[in-house]
């Protein structure tokens, strides 16, 4: 029998991934009984990339880490066992260094450090992972990485060779980097960034300039922040690192402010978010012989066309020669565009329920009630010799 594969991300402040999948699941087989469903909760390394690990099988472990402004943090991530890679750990910097975890004013944005997501980095070494998966989106820090780097044991001192204050800002005093302390078995261990920005680290379209503002600060902060990375960079330059201007100008250094940077500088390889979770959860397996992929995610806009998960996993389907259609809570955009994109149908709660506050609250049974109509459209019982 043949079969449908569920593969959409959240919708944001309504359902998560799983269950969304759970929902669409339901539909699909009140509308066709006995129709073999495959659920496989997606992210595109950013939220939800952890609980998409999860559900593939990872095992969750909390740790207490370091906040963005020094509080403690509770942050989860996700390991698994991966037959070609080995154990792997998959974390989410939000998680442990996010936005959501300060005030987004001029004084967070100049203060905020990314040594939580260091520390949860080295808990996953302590933990047995020689692959670390680092979804990033959502941070907080302006800091270039340093602090994730300071966690992981790299030195970074003042004039008076004391140990530097965590944030970006502090950057801008950094006398000297001292290397020598920097965890051994990162030498042994695959690092893979999963970041879809490609800004770089430095300059008008740099983690400051673009993304400073975002997280509250002012045009001074900006100016005094950029000052902090290109700093960063030379005395990483000094300390030995002789590599790192190069780095620091490479597609996606400015990734999560900066954190893009440390982690190419640690030896990262730079992936699509997508195509990070689609191995994770061992996508192109579960697509192998299906008759349909149903994709989708809250709003599928102008920014799912770049490197989200409906286009990131219509793409994969069609690798294997499966249609995709796609469900979600809204969508501006025309079908053929979606259709360019490879999406040959889409499925939206605000075409059965105009109301916003209503499509929110009752998301997962108007799901299903798209679900069926899917089924109606796609899964015709004259066609079902293509599911036995």
């Amino acid at each position: 029998m043949r079969h449908v594969v569920v593969a959409a991300d959240k919708f944001k402040g309504s359902l998560t991934a799983a269950e969304v999948a759970a929902h669409v699941a339901a539909g699909l087989r009140r509308a066709r009984p006995g129709l073999r469903v495959l659920e496989v909760p997606m992210a595109d390394g950013g939220e939800g990339t952890v609980d998409a690990a999860l559900a593939a099988g990872g095992r969750e472990r909390r740790v207490a880490v370091t906040g963005p402004l020094g509080e403690p943090v509770t942050a989860r991530y996700a390991l698994l066992d991966d037959a070609d890679h080995g154990p792997t750990a998959v974390l989410e910097m939000a998680l442990a260094s996010g936005l959501a975890l300060t005030p987004a004013d001029d004084g967070a944005a100049r203060d905020s450090s990314s040594i939580g997501t260091g520390q949860l980095v080295a808990d996953a070494l302590d933990a047995g992972a020689r692959r670390v998966v680092l979804g990033v989106g959502g941070s907080a820090s302006t800091d270039g990485g340093a602090g994730m780097l300071a966690a992981l044991g790299v030195r970074l001192l003042d004039d008076a060779g004391a140990p530097l204050p965590g944030g970006g800002d502090a950057l801008r005093r950094l006398a000297r980097v001292d290397l020598s302390g920097l965890d051994p078995r990162l030498a042994d261990t695959e690092l893979v960034l999963a970041a879809d920005v490609e800004n770089p680290l430095l300059g008008p379209d740099g983690a400051a300039a673009v993304y400073g503002p975002q997280k509250g600060a002012d045009e001074a902060a900006v100016a005094d922040l950029e000052a902090g990375l290109a700093r960063w960079v030379e005395a990483l330059v000094e300390a030995g690192a002789a590599t790192a201007r190069e780095i620091a100008a490479a597609r996606g250094a400015g990734a999560a402010g900066g954190v893009g940077f440390g982690a190419l500088l640690l030896g990262a390889t730079r992936r699509r978010g997508v195509d990070v979770v689609l191995d994770l959860t061992g996508f192109d397996d579960a697509v192998a012989g299906a008759a349909l992929v149903v994709t989708g995610e809250g709003s599928l806009d102008e920014q799912s066309l770049f490197g989200k998960t409906p286009v990131g996993v219509a793409a994969a389907a069609a690798r294997a020669g499966v249609p995709t259609v796609a469900v979600a809570g809204r969508s501006p955009l025309p079908a053929e565009e979606l259709a360019r994109h490879g999406i040959a149908g889409r499925y939206v709660l605000s075409d059965i329920e105009p109301d916003v506050a209503v499509s929110i609250a009752e998301a997962g049974r108007l799901l299903e009630t798209l679900a069926e109509a899917i089924a109606e459209d796609h899964l015709q019982p004259d066609r079902q010799d293509a599911l036995r």
